[in-house]
């Protein structure tokens, strides 16, 4: 089974599941080679892709121009790229048990 992340280079992607309009901002679980996470933003123009760019910048300590939507724009399914994180946020980097 694929990561739900990757690095290239020094910037990391990740692979998404969205759920939009949730009661909370919250990090879920693995969902075959894609990280569930809930977003309280709706999916209307384009806030709720802002609000994950938002969310994420502030988990990895970059800014959010450093944060990327390179596929899904209108997808719940999303590629995002970070450049250059400065920290790692645990909740995002998850694996399957061995």
């Amino acid at each position: 089974m694929a990561e739900h992340y990757q690095w290239k280079g020094a910037d990391l992607v990740l692979r998404l599941r969205i759920s939009p309009r949730a009661s909370r901002d919250k990090v879920g679980e693995l969902m075959g080679d894609r990280l569930k996470v809930s977003i309280t933003a709706p999916p209307v123009d384009g806030k709720a892709n802002a609000h994950l760019c938002a969310l994420i910048a502030k988990q990895f300590g970059v800014a959010k121009s450093g944060v990327t939507v390179v596929a899904g724009e209108t997808s719940r399914d999303k590629t995002i790229q970070i450049s250059e994180p400065k920290k790692l946020a645990d909740a995002f980097l998850v694996r399957l048990p061995s």
